[in-house]
């Protein structure tokens, strides 16, 4: 079955993010409160379009948000998709929350109240979908030499077993090494004082597939 991704609120960046993720094989909902933007909307080949207030419980119900993969609120406000997100994890069971944030300041605050990913631009929002927030995994295999090395970016999720630890209280595989952690625009070279934050994404060097699962249970995936 296809996964299902509700992009809610927003008008430009709901409709470019439709086409990537339609292209990508996904099943794709958005909600506009806006009659005519819905209506444009609606042209988009194989987008469901749904006309409402998705801070509304009734409108998010009708549009059968119920146990979807991933929520992306994008309206302009912040307050309102703080709500939306909050709605979907609590009252719908979606999988995975995330939300445009206009204000940095929110960014922390916003994770501490469970949402699972807090962007500041919409170039950031197509960075989580590569980075695994709808995806199970994304991998690059490189050749070295006659074997293979797999380079995995993975996310820690709000609440994540890692969160908050000291790299050096962490116990790796021991055919893995934290190459680099993504946080924001910066890239941090993990040392052992180095704490994971929820919202960084992990870049992980491995030869051995089965030691993945591990670090997916750190990080909350």
């Amino acid at each position: 079955m296809k996964k299902r991704v509700f992009l809610i609120g927003g008008f430009s960046k709901a409709r470019a993010l439709a086409s990537s993720l339609l292209k990508k094989g996904y099943g794709v909902t958005v909600v506009n409160k806006e009659r005519d933007e819905s209506r444009i909307l609606a042209e988009t080949e194989h987008l469901n379009v749904f006309c409402g207030d998705g801070t509304v419980p009734s409108v998010l119900a009708d549009a059968n948000v119920y146990g979807a993969d991933i929520a992306i609120a994008l309206t302009r406000n912040d307050d309102d998709n703080l709500v939306i997100c909050q709605l979907c994890k609590k009252k719908f069971d979606v999988k995975k929350t995330v939300a445009l944030v206009s204000d940095p300041k929110k960014v922390e605050f916003f994770y501490r109240m469970g949402i699972d990913s807090v962007v500041c631009a919409i170039s950031a929002i197509s960075a989580i979908i590569e980075q695994q927030a709808v995806t199970d995994e994304m991998r690059t295999l490189v050749s070295i030499g006659a074997g293979q090395i797999k380079i995995t970016q993975m996310p820690v999720a709000s609440g994540a077993p890692a969160v908050e630890k000291k790299m050096s209280e962490l116990s790796f595989p021991r055919n893995i090494v934290i190459g680099c952690i993504m946080r924001g625009d910066r890239a941090v070279i993990p040392r052992g004082e180095t704490r994971v934050h929820a919202g960084d994404v992990l870049m992980i060097i491995s030869t051995d597939q089965n030691d993945i699962q591990e670090i997916k249970e750190m990080t909350g995936n």
